[in-house]
């Protein structure tokens, strides 16, 4: 099994400050690229993947210089459209130890918030396609980029591509007058394989395994409890019958700089539980997930057992954490050997 991909979303600016400084401690940014959709087309092209990204962006030199990026990495960027509206920003600021990273946003009014149904030609775009990938964050964008999310959902259902969706609740966007849990659902069940972390199901979707707080166990204290993960996909895969795999990342925060990392993934014949890594000197966190829903795909185009797609997933995002930036720059080579344990980090030479 193989084809070409198509993500779709909003893609931004990123600016952090150099190392792990508070922000503008020094008057100095680093600029960069991400995006949850973009940062899994980087990923799979990374992979070798037939990978095509799809977004709106003004007609500037700032986006002129996104595409570029994304075009440098491998990325199809044919299907991207001009249109009114600015370049979304993200600020980060990376937490170290007992500090928390930090993201702020600053999106309103970009080019896709604006974009209304119609500004997309889905029958050019999906030409070819296979596959389609989609998240929770474009929806919470705006009203009219729901309207677009659901309109290419409906879409690629109708072209029979295979549809994945990271639910990816993010509380920060969710501003427009609509609750996640009013949109979310309409999305997901037009998905066949649902990715998802500890919150993403409850906030994004409404269903918990327990009403009362820690339901997932204690995850700043490390503590989870694997029984409730399965609970909680059965629950996903009961409320949506279209879903027919149900992925969910478990990370175990001891800190900024050091946490345990796993999945999970029911299939609706077997609840499977993947190696767990030890991550103690964590680079950059953000964009592990994508890193996670790309290494499926790509698991799962090249035809491999579930368990080994998870596995697979989840030593690419592994290696993420140890990467800047939000893209995932390794290849099936390096998933592969972390894979077969060789994890000690020595020269190869």
């Amino acid at each position: 099994m193989g084809g070409r991909v198509v993500t779709f979303g909003e893609v931004m600016l990123r600016l952090n400050p150099p190392g792990f400084e508070r922000l503008l401690q020094s008057p100095v940014l680093e600029a960069s690229f991400g995006g949850g959709e973009a940062n899994v087309a980087v990923s799979l092209a990374c992979f070798g993947v037939d990978v095509a990204y799809v977004t709106v962006l003004p007609d500037n030199p700032i986006a002129d210089a996104c595409i570029a990026d994304l075009r440098r990495a491998g990325v199809d960027v044919s299907c991207i459209v001009r249109g009114s509206g600015r370049m979304g920003l993200y600020y980060l600021e990376p937490g170290a130890n007992q500090r928390p990273s930090r993201v702020i946003y600053d999106r309103a009014g970009s080019a896709i918030a604006k974009a209304p149904p119609g500004s997309l030609d889905w029958d050019r775009i999906f030409a070819g396609a296979s596959w389609f990938h989609i998240t929770g964050i474009t929806p919470a964008i705006s009203p009219s980029a729901a309207e677009l999310s659901l309109e290419a959902l409906r879409k690629a259902r109708e072209k029979g591509l295979t549809i994945s969706c990271d639910y990816n609740y993010r509380g920060k966007l969710w501003k427009y007058g609509k609750a996640a849990t009013e949109v979310m659902p309409e999305i997901v069940r037009l998905v066949d394989i649902g990715i998802a972390n500890e919150e993403d199901c409850q906030k994004a979707l409404g269903i918990s395994v327990e009403a009362e707080a820690g339901w997932m166990g204690d995850v700043e204290a490390g503590k989870l409890d694997i029984a409730k993960y399965r609970a909680l996909c059965e629950k996903v895969l009961q409320a949506f019958p279209n879903v027919k795999k149900q992925a969910i990342t478990l990370r175990e925060s001891y800190s900024a700089s050091h946490n345990g990392w796993s999945a999970v993934l029911h299939n609706r014949e077997e609840f499977l539980v993947s190696t767990r890594y030890d991550i103690t000197h964590i680079v950059d966190r953000v964009g592990t997930g994508d890193a996670f829903a790309a290494g499926l795909i790509y698991a799962f185009l090249q035809g491999m057992s579930d368990q080994a797609a998870l596995e697979f997933a989840v030593a690419a995002s592994c290696l993420k954490h140890s990467i800047p930036g939000d893209y995932n720059r390794v290849s099936v080579a390096e998933v592969e050997s972390l894979m077969r344990g060789e994890a000690s980090g020595r020269v190869q030479r």
